[in-house]
């Protein structure tokens, strides 16, 4: 499926998406020295997070997709060198009512990221909106 949305995302800083679907997507990030926080190489929670947003973003794939609200855990600390794998799933999509599309259409996605072990180390429910012109417009 054609990528419709974030098409400048810089791949080194949140992932490359390597499958998109309708309503899913997986982006895969392998961390890296700049991510660390301290001497441990802990991996900052953003670049986490961006991963999984990356891929909600991806599992809407609208153009004029934003994230509106995110309720978000991190189940274990990440490493640098570790790759992770985030995916996500459309769970909800209010596009309006009836035959009346709403010029705000609300998608609830859920998404996680699993480590290379299969651990998964971050789970979250991104409330998107597709709204009918850029953001910025």
């Amino acid at each position: 499926m054609e990528q419709r949305t974030h098409r400048l995302t810089n791949e080194r800083l949140v992932g490359r998406p390597v499958r998109i679907e309708p309503g899913k997507a997986e982006v895969e990030l392998l961390t890296t020295e700049e991510m660390a926080v301290d001497e441990y190489g802990l991996v900052h929670g953003g670049f986490t997070f961006g991963s999984a947003d990356y891929a909600a973003m991806l599992a809407v794939n609208e153009p004029t997709v934003v994230l509106g609200k995110a309720e978000v855990r991190f189940l274990k600390p990440v490493k640098v060198g570790e790759k992770l794998t985030a995916r996500a799933k459309v769970i909800e999509d209010n596009g309006g009512v009836g035959d009346v599309p709403s010029p705000r259409r609300k998608k609830l996605v859920k998404a996680e990221v699993l480590n290379e072990n299969g651990d998964r180390v971050f789970e979250g429910t991104f409330h998107c909106y597709v709204l009918e012109k850029h953001v910025l417009e």
